[in-house]
């Protein structure tokens, strides 16, 4: 098992190299310039040319792409152009709200799609499956920026039940980012006002739902085929037959070998989420990764969208791994050698 975790982990160097050397070649080829979104109307040519000197742009591109490198390896992602703050910084204070967005989003898609996609398959071909295979279709399908824009007009527009932006009440609460900046922990454990905690998760109902449609219908409908394939095995016939009730047959024998698939797209969409949501947090001006990455490419910071191109790509590769590791525990015939 060791060795099978420190062989992935050495896959991860060539991974990294090979994207951050197209990152690198696919930003220079993008119209525009760093510079011109810097210094807006001040753009005159002496300007552009300082500015360029300055971001160590005008240098040949292989130069530019070593320097990035040799920064990385010392622990140096950069500084953005635009705010002069290091991006390890700003990526340790946005990071907290995607992962409580991210797990938000797996757990309603966990906690529905689970069993959505096992009742499914259990009624198979009845009329509660026709509904949930038309439904899980509708979510795949529907764009997020439309279904995003629908909750916040519904729900906060005209029912006026929940916020449409933000984390949290500007007018009503002030939170100390100075701490770790997940608002649930930070409002229910350390400032222990539950006033700030029901604020915390009425601001992110509406973004979880909108983030966790897709991975919902995706996780259920993999749940119903991994369950029908499993329930049509010898094992759970003689199972049956063994005169098990049905409980202890899923407990034991469906779910358990279901698993493997199911996971493995759980862990996928999560490394998906983690890597910032991009649409959704635009949508509900939401603090994370995704909003910091979308603002980055505005304005041509190539230090933003290299450096965290890379952690994210680096935090995929993890999450991957974990699920990997976990299918010797959800599954004692599996062993990596």
């Amino acid at each position: 098992m060791l060795k099978f975790i420190v062989r992935r982990l050495l896959l991860l160097i060539p991974i990294l190299l090979g994207l951050s050397l197209l990152m690198v070649v696919f930003l220079h080829m993008l119209p525009g310039d760093p510079c011109g979104a810097i210094l807006g109307e001040h753009s005159t040519p002496a300007n552009i040319a300082r500015c360029q000197h300055g971001l160590g742009l005008d240098k040949p591109l292989y130069q530019q792409y070593l320097d990035y490198m040799a920064g990385v390896i010392h622990g140096d992602f950069g500084v953005s152009a635009t705010n002069k703050v290091s991006v390890t910084t700003s990526f340790l204070t946005r990071f907290p709200a995607t992962i409580e967005l991210t797990v938000a989003a797996m757990f309603l898609a966990i906690g529905i799609g689970i069993p959505l996609g096992v009742a499914a398959a259990k009624r198979q071909y009845s009329l509660f499956d026709n509904f949930a295979t038309v439904a899980s279709l509708i979510g795949i399908s529907i764009p997020i920026f439309f279904l995003g824009l629908l909750l916040q007009y519904v729900f906060g527009v005209w029912l006026h039940w929940l916020p449409t932006a933000g984390r949290y009440d500007l007018g009503t609460f002030s939170y100390d980012h100075a701490g770790t900046n997940f608002l649930l922990w930070e409002s229910l454990v350390i400032n222990r006002n539950p006033a700030e905690f029901l604020d915390v998760v009425r601001h992110l109902i509406l973004p979880a739902v909108a983030l966790g449609t897709i991975p919902l219908a995706v996780v259920a409908r993999i749940t119903r085929s991994a369950v029908l394939e499993v329930l049509s095995e010898d094992y759970v016939r003689t199972a049956r037959a063994k005169g098990l009730t049905s409980k202890r047959i899923d407990d034991r024998h469906v779910l358990r070998n279901a698993m493997l698939p199911i996971s493995t797209v759980i862990g996928l969409q999560t490394g998906l989420l983690l890597g910032g949501a991009v649409l959704t947090e635009q949508i509900f001006s939401w603090g994370g990764v995704g909003n910091w990455l979308f603002q980055a490419a505005v304005d041509k910071d190539f230090a933003v969208i290299q450096s965290g191109a890379l952690i994210l790509a680096s935090i995929f590769v993890v999450v991957n791994l974990i699920v990997d590791v976990g299918y010797a525990y959800l599954n004692p015939r599996i062993r990596y050698q």
